[in-house]
């Protein structure tokens, strides 16, 4: 599962979303922190602007990235998915090299796990239709899609 994540948003190339999902942000850095203060937040994956790939749950482990969601009529899905963050917004252009880091760790992930198939890889807006938009209308499915 495809998501999206910049702390503050919009801001890139800090620290701020590393501590938060170790839960460990300092809140008083930034004021739209307080929002997130009692979030308990993980993924499996995060990569950065420059296409660094950070791993913070193992595979095998339950990540908390999907909240409430459905995916194929299955609800809980951090309960059978992997989300992967890039740092990003809805709105502002993904990097060259991080659309080559997800690539990259799609063919991986495919590797290891069969089952994921394209029809298998969504975005957060899609398990959470109405509640969640990411990765948003700048993430470029097609160029993704068939990069692997």
């Amino acid at each position: 599962m495809i998501h999206n994540i910049s702390l503050p948003s919009g801001e890139f190339d800090n620290c701020h979303v590393e501590d938060f999902f170790a839960g460990c942000l300092d809140v008083g850095q930034h004021s739209s922190f307080q929002y997130i203060e009692s979030l308990r937040v993980s993924s499996h994956l995060f990569i950065r602007r420059n296409g660094e790939v950070i791993q913070f749950v193992d595979f095998t482990k339950r990540a908390w990235h999907a909240g409430v969601s459905s995916f194929n009529g299955v609800n809980k899905c951090n309960d059978f998915s992997i989300g992967i963050e890039l740092e990003g917004t809805d709105y502002i252009e993904y990097t060259n090299i991080q659309y080559t880091s997800l690539s990259e760790v799609t063919k991986l992930l495919m590797n290891a796990y069969p089952k994921i198939t394209n029809k298998h890889i969504c975005g957060h807006c899609d398990i959470a239709p109405g509640r969640k938009t990411d990765p948003g209308e700048a993430f470029d499915w097609k160029r993704y899609l068939k990069s692997f």
